[in-house]
C-alpha cells in the first residue's frame, strides 16, 4: 500500500477530486495549507500599504491506495492539476505499513 500526498493550488481541487473518481479512487482527505516554494510569496497593497504574502494558500490531498492503482492516482492528480504555471505543487508518495478501518476492524487493503 501506498500513500500520496499531493499540494495543489485551490482552484484544481475539483478537478483532481474528479479524475481520482474516474479511476475509481473513493476516499481521500483534503486540507487547507499554507506554503511556499520557489514561488516564494508575493506582495500585495492592503489598506495602501504594501506587504509581503511569504506563505500561499495550497491545498493538500491525501489518499491510501493499493499499489496497482498508485501510477494511475499519480498521472490524473498531475494532468488535472496542471497549469505550467510555477507553484503547481508538489506529489510525494511513500509506504504504508498497515492500515486499520476504526470501524470494523479490518486490516490491510480492505480497510482502504
Amino acid at each position: 500500500m501506498k500513500k500520496i500526498e499531493a499540494v495543489i493550488k485551490p482552484f484544481k481541487l475539483d478537478e483532481v477530486r474528479e479524475s481520482l473518481s474516474e479511476i475509481g479512487v473513493n476516499g481521500l482527505t483534503v486540507t487547507e495549507v499554507k506554503g511556499f516554494g520557489r514561488q516564494k510569496g508575493h506582495t500585495e497593497l492592503y489598506r495602501g500599504a504594501e506587504y509581503v504574502v511569504d506563505f500561499l494558500p495550497k491545498i493538500k490531498i491525501e489518499l491510501v491506495l493499493t499499489d496497482e492503482m498508485v501510477d494511475a492516482a499519480v498521472e490524473a492528480i498531475i494532468k488535472s492539476a496542471h497549469t505550467g504555471k510555477i507553484g503547481d505543487g508538489k506529489i510525494f508518495v511513500s509506504s504504508v505499513e498497515q492500515v486499520i478501518r476504526i470501524r470494523t476492524g479490518e486490516t490491510g487493503e480492505s480497510a482502504i
